[in-house]
């Protein structure tokens, strides 16, 4: 099997990178490996679904812009046979607290979010608690409100990608890529668990949290650890504020859901591995205890369902890796590592690794600095104060 681009992965990513390059180069063909089409245990689908531009480097929040925008307009971008698909967008806004010793921090943050056009709204103690009645805010600092992101049915999205890149002639194959082989040479074929290799002129390695196996084949350096996250639907019965997605700096992250909520705490010491199984105890020791101090509502919380799921996290820095190997093997690209933010930069990382590959450049984003060149010199990038 020969084609001009090999997608190693189906997830989100990968079929966002095949759309845009089919959009970009209509002629090309484009094949993408995938071992679960039911996406049992992707990354995507186990998600909140949040999309935000609360971010201090400028990629990241112009790869929010762009995304947001992207998920705004879903039903129009991705409609095939007449047939818009809905992702249930929900614009309700992102709320980040922050202790008092990370005001200053907010405020930097806020200042390059608004240079980017990002409406953004800082909030004082008292402001806070006027909008947020139910909020404890006796330990909060400062927040920041950015009242046009919002969340949406990530299965939706991905299943809308999968559709629109068949309409648009992607191939796809149902089989695991094992290994790339570059035969001492250029990477010409992608080896497969069951099938006979694929030869290409191209490969982007898109396997999210299975990614870094595939880049060490051909001694690709790429960071990335697969992470157990747990996520949990919640209910109250006391009256609550309507509230946006709220995150703080321990990692407490929840948002309105139906009836309900999910929302978790991350354990960034979580040990590294693929590991779906749940910890019965994870809401009861970590995430009520946090709720239960935010809001004394969530004092009488009930935990109606978990589930676990990978966070792709880069251990360099938490933010991604987006780019070619220029000096080793200038056909292999890579788009993972995006540490729990793969949803909201789907669309624009997509459209960047798709730029690189038909133009030779960054167009539209210039993501340079997430490349794989601050790996290889070990210069991280991170994000400041934000998780």
């Amino acid at each position: 099997m020969h084609c001009d681009v090999c997608v190693i992965g189906g997830g989100i990513m990968g079929l966002s990178t095949a759309v845009f390059l089919k959009r970009l180069d209509p002629g090309a063909s484009v094949r993408v490996v995938e071992p679960d089409p039911t996406y049992e245990f992707a990354s995507t689908v186990l998600s909140a679904g949040g999309a935000r531009r609360l971010f201090s480097r400028l990629e990241n929040i112009e790869m929010s812009n762009f995304s947001i925008g992207f998920l705004t307009r879903f039903a129009e971008e991705m409609t095939v046979d007449g047939d818009p698909p809905d992702i249930a967008w929900r614009e309700e806004g992102y709320l980040f607290l922050v202790p008092p010793s990370a005001v200053a921090m907010l405020e930097a943050n806020g200042r390059v979010q608004e240079s980017l056009g990002v409406e953004i709204v800082i909030m004082d103690r008292a402001a806070l608690k006027r909008r947020y009645p139910s909020m404890t805010v006796g330990d909060v600092g400062a927040a920041v409100l950015s009242p046009r992101d919002g969340w949406c049915d990530p299965s939706a999205v991905l299943q809308g990608f999968r559709r629109m890149a068949r309409a648009l002639g992607v191939e796809f194959v149902r089989d695991r890529v094992v290994a790339l082989d570059d035969g001492d040479g250029p990477v010409r074929r992608a080896l497969l668990q069951d099938g006979p290799p694929i030869e290409a002129e191209r490969f982007v390695i898109a396997a999210g949290a299975w990614s870094q196996p595939l880049a060490a084949s051909i001694g690709m350096p790429l960071p990335i650890s697969p992470m157990r996250r747990f996520e949990h639907y919640f209910a109250t019965r006391t009256p609550i504020e309507p509230l946006p997605f709220v995150k703080d700096l321990a990692r407490l992250a929840f948002r309105p859901e139906g009836a309900g909520y999910t929302g978790t705490v991350v354990n960034s010491d979580e040990p590294r591995g693929v590991n779906f199984e749940l910890d019965p105890s994870h809401f009861e020791e970590a995430v009520w205890p946090a709720l239960a101090h935010r809001f004394p509502a969530f004092e009488a919380t009930r935990c109606l369902r978990s589930w676990a799921g990978l966070y792709e996290v880069c251990e360099l820095d938490g933010n991604p890796v987006i780019g070619n190997w220029p000096e080793r093997h200038p056909n292999v690209y890579a788009v993972a590592g995006f540490s729990g933010h793969g949803l909201m930069h789907a669309p624009a990382a997509g459209r960047g690794i798709a730029e690189l590959i038909v133009h030779g450049e960054f167009r539209s984003i210039d993501l340079t600095r997430l490349g794989l060149g601050r790996v290889l010199r070990d210069e991280p990038y991170p994000e400041i104060g934000i998780l």
